[in-house]
C-alpha cells in the first residue's frame, strides 16, 4: 500500500519534509510523494495530517501546485 505526501504552501516545503522523514527524491511524482504505507506514521508524527483525496486536490490547487487540465496544455513544458 502506498499514500500521498503533498503540501499545501510550496514544492521547497515538500522536498523538505520528503527529506526530513527518510522519503528519497525518487518517490516524487511531480506534485506529491508516493511513500510506502509503513512510513505514514512517521510522516503523522512529524506533523503530517490525513485528509481526504479530495481535501489533497483542492490543496494542490489552492497552493497553485497542480493545474486543471485546460490550463496544463497552455503551459510549456519545464526544460531539462
Amino acid at each position: 500500500m502506498w499514500c500521498h505526501l503533498v503540501s499545501d504552501h510550496s514544492l521547497h516545503e515538500l522536498h523538505a519534509f520528503a527529506e526530513w522523514i527518510g522519503i528519497p527524491r525518487r518517490a516524487f511524482q511531480g506534485d506529491h510523494y508516493d511513500i510506502p504505507d509503513e512510513a505514514r506514521p512517521v510522516a503523522i508524527e512529524e506533523g503530517a495530517r490525513v485528509v481526504t483525496s479530495r481535501e489533497i486536490v483542492l490543496a494542490l490547487y489552492a497552493a497553485g501546485l497542480r493545474l486543471r487540465p485546460a490550463q496544463r496544455t497552455l503551459t510549456p513544458p519545464a526544460s531539462a
